[in-house]
Order: C-alpha cells, then structure tokens, then sequence
C-alpha cells in the first residue's frame, strides 16, 4: 500500500520504502509469532535469554542497549525473567550501582532447547531470498541503521 502523501518524487520515494520495510518487518514477525519459537516468552524476554546465552553474564544496562530497549523496559523484562527462574541478578562487588544479570540453570537450558528451532524459522522464512539477496539486505539495514555511508 504505497502512499498518497502528494510531495516531491524524493519524498514520495522515501514514504513508499519506509511503508516497504515496516510492512515486511511486521509480516515477517507476525509470521515467526505464528510459529511458536519462543513459546511464551516476549521477543525481549527471548533477546535477553539470548544475549546472556551467547555472550555471558552483562550488565544488565548493557543487554538494553544491545537490544535497543529503554533501560525502564529492560528492568520489567529482567524482572519477569528472574520472577520466572530463567535469570539471576547480582550487584558488582566492585561498583554497587552495576546490575550484572546471568542465566540460571533453567535459564540455560529453555534457550538452549528453543533456540534451534528460532533459528530455523529464521532459515526458513528468509528462503524467498537468495544468499546474495540476504546480504545485500545485511548490508543496507545497517547502512540504515547506523544512518551513516558505507
């Protein structure tokens, strides 16, 4: 659905990508919900566990800005995992204001089970792409994101 903002060609160029790229993002969400990967887990709830699986106890200030979440939303997140048992906090013996978050055993072991099959879902949603089409993709959301040239 493109737009109907009637601007200058640039602008009407910049809408309809922007309108492209929110539409896919939400579709292709909307369809890795559909398949259960997470269980019942929220997507940052599954980041966090992610995060901590592969890079190790953080802080948890650290996990917020990896996963680009309001430090506020990142404690209720890490708050709901702990009430869980999926996660420990524990203040840095040397800096006290410092909150490092670590996988409990269950923790570890839920993101270990469920991951596999996150990630095949991934593969397999991303199949319309070729691996050419995937890294050009790559390429540009960071370019994108990072609002700067290559």
């Amino acid at each position: 659905m493109p737009t109907h903002f009637k601007g200058t060609p640039q602008e009407i160029l910049a809408l309809n990508t922007f309108i492209k790229l929110t539409r896919a993002v939400e579709s292709f969400s909307a369809r890795l919900a559909r398949r259960h990967t997470i269980e019942d887990l929220t997507p940052s709830q599954f980041g966090a566990l992610e995060t901590l699986h592969h890079l190790g106890p953080q802080r948890q200030s650290d996990i917020s800005a990896k996963l680009l979440k309001s430090t506020g939303n990142m404690t209720l997140v890490v708050d709901n995992l702990e009430k869980r048992g999926l996660v420990r906090r524990a203040r840095d013996a040397a800096d006290r204001r410092v909150v490092m978050v670590s996988l409990t055993a269950d923790g570890e072991a839920l993101i270990r089970r469920i991951f596999p099959g996150h990630v095949a879902a991934i593969v397999d949603e991303m199949r319309v792409l070729s691996s050419e089409e995937q890294a050009a993709l790559g390429r540009l959301c960071r370019k994108l994101g990072t609002g700067e040239p290559e």
